[in-house]
């Protein structure tokens, strides 16, 4: 009989060797590869088959499960209602993000609504998670916190307590101890996760798994990790800037595209109940180049400024800069606007910025993005009051966007009074919102009507003897 080869698996992507690589010929990843456990074996198969047989699909009772709230609506509801008893949730972000806090926040909201949460830090004393609790104003006589690493320690005490939660702070300083790797690498945390998943699935136990992320903004481990679990979230912010946006990735227990919006103040994070408002908040009026989009974030809709500047540039080759917006979009609204609208960009610097530190990802905001440029470069400011809708292609044609009405209803509780919308969707928005909505066909169209401009050849332009 051939003997078992020992397998290497890479973290990155998963492939799998019977030797050692230094590089990974799937992802090209260096020092991804570690020994993989041994496979169980036929006994152990056996041993884990449940008998259970097929069971036609209207037979099956429907599952009437209570969750458990986290104190944080804004928490919850990305969550998809609560914590669900067994759900597995991997909590990921950058170093620094505050996924620690929003934990201990979540811990202390779930101690409030009766339920008891054990804390397990591996990266901090017990000390330093009970400074950070008073830090945030939480009671320490509620909360229960654990430093451990040990994989076997950490069940052992999960055993022994009647706990509704449990946390681990962070995955990857978890280890079993004699299985020939160090914490943090693939082989551990494939069995740490898988190990911590089966006691929270056989007890009925919400888990927290906090994960790090890497430099590429992937998450740490194999792939295998996100398979494991029930919900993926990733916290995500800038640390020069208080805002944070949580968002799910994965949710067997909700929908994907809730998101959480949270502001980082010295008390901890703060839920923002009205993120158009922050967002608005210090918009100055009547400044060329400063447009209000209407976008979605997730299932919310909301309202952003996005702010332009285009300047006369002294480099051979103009600097094309952004900031909360895709380079890649905003370079091809800066070709759109120069070859249909002639709109001269070719020897300018064009910089776009979305104001807040927030992050725009759909093609809905394309016109307010082409329009911000438009109105900085004629140095012509919009109206204080147009909030502005639409996709742009490449023809310079203003395309639909989805859930047109949502984003209009947003724009007027802020108390905006027009709205430049795709001509197609634009009749179709029922009146009583207190909108004035102008459909537009083109951006053509929207530079004509909205900024008076119309075109005067190609190498010319209204600062062209600048």
């Amino acid at each position: 009989m051939a003997k078992n080869r020992a397998k290497y698996v890479c973290g990155g992507c998963g492939y799998v060797s019977t030797g050692f690589l230094g590089r990974c010929p799937a992802c090209q990843a260096w020092d991804s590869f570690s020994a993989a456990p041994a496979a169980p074996t036929a006994g152990d198969a056996s041993r884990q088959a449940s008998g259970a047989g097929a069971v036609a699909l209207a037979d099956v009772p429907e599952e009437n499960t209570v969750r458990l709230m986290t104190g944080l609506e804004e928490l919850d509801r990305v969550l998809g209602g609560g914590l669900t008893p067994g759900a597995v949730v991997l909590l990921a972000g950058e170093p620094g993000v505050g996924k620690s806090t929003l934990l201990l926040q979540a811990a202390a909201g779930t101690a409030k609504q009766g339920g008891r949460l054990l804390y397990v830090t591996g990266e901090e004393s017990a000390g330093q998670v009970k400074t950070r609790a008073e830090r945030l104003g939480l009671d320490p006589a509620s909360l229960w916190v654990l430093a451990e690493t040990s994989l076997p320690e950490i069940e052992a005490e999960a055993g022994r307590g009647d706990w509704d939660v449990l946390a681990v702070d962070s995955i990857q300083t978890v280890q079993i101890p004699g299985l020939g790797s160090q914490a943090g690498s693939p082989g551990q945390l494939r069995e740490c996760a898988a190990r911590l998943s089966a006691l929270a699935k056989a007890k009925g136990l919400p888990l927290w798994l906090v994960g790090h992320i890497t430099k590429d903004g992937q998450i740490a481990g194999p792939k295998l990790l996100e398979h494991l679990v029930d919900t993926v979230l990733y916290f995500e912010g800038e640390r020069d800037r208080p805002l944070r946006i949580l968002r799910s990735f994965k949710n067997r227990f909700g929908s994907v595209n809730e998101t959480g919006i949270f502001e980082m103040a010295g008390d901890g994070l703060g839920q923002v109940r009205n993120p158009s408002a922050l967002f608005l908040a210090e918009r100055p009026k009547g400044a060329p180049g400063s447009v209000v989009a209407a976008v979605l974030e997730g299932n919310r809709p909301l309202l952003m400024e996005v702010q332009a500047l285009v300047s006369p540039s002294p480099l051979a080759m103009p600097r094309r800069q952004t900031v909360g917006v895709d380079a890649t979009r905003m370079g091809l609204l800066s070709a759109v606007l120069e070859k249909k609208a002639r709109v001269r960009l070719y020897d300018r610097d064009v910089f776009v910025n979305v104001a807040g530190g927030a992050r725009i990802g759909e093609p809905a905001a394309d016109l307010a993005v082409a329009a911000a440029i438009a109105s900085s470069w004629l140095d012509r400011a919009l109206a204080a009051d147009l909030v502005i809708v639409g996709e742009v292609g490449l023809a310079g044609e203003v395309r639909r966007v989805g859930r047109l009405r949502d984003r209009l209803a947003e724009a007027a509780r802020m108390g905006f009074r027009m709205a430049v919308a795709p001509l197609h969707e634009a009749g179709q928005v029922p009146e009583g919102l207190g909108l004035k909505v102008h459909g537009v066909a083109s951006l053509q169209q929207f530079l004509a009507e909205h900024l008076d401009y119309r075109g005067r050849g190609r190498a010319q332009g209204p600062d062209r003897d600048e």
